[in-house]
């Protein structure tokens, strides 16, 4: 199984990214796949998850009408566009599979 996140990097204040999340190894199109992040000295934290129906997705309170989770099942791809970035979005972000495993990580800089 691999999990291999990018997308990661600078961006201001009120700025947009968006990660993406390639997976392999597993049936991509059967699988939850979930976000995560932890920030320096903080516990990882749920950020968001998309069901096997797209359709299917929930948020995280403080990221809920600013993040937004979609999957590509023809490329085994789960992607988080995040818009009106705040500084206290910096993390590592990661993307997990349950039951199948975790990325490495990408991180994600707000600052001016």
């Amino acid at each position: 199984v691999q999990l291999v996140e990018s997308g990661g990097g600078l961006v201001q204040p009120g700025g947009s990214l968006r990660l993406s999340c390639a997976a392999s190894g597993f049936t991509f199109s059967s699988a939850v796949m979930r976000w995560y992040r932890q920030g320096l000295g903080t516990t990882r934290e749920w950020v968001a998850s998309i069901g096997i129906a797209a359709g299917q997705r929930t948020y995280a309170d403080s990221v809920k009408g600013r993040f937004t989770v979609s999957r590509d099942n023809v490329k085994n791809t789960v992607y988080l566009q995040m818009n009106s970035l705040k500084p206290e979005d910096t993390a590592v972000y990661s993307c997990n599979a349950p039951g199948f495993g975790w990325g490495q990580g990408t991180q994600v800089t707000v600052s001016s």
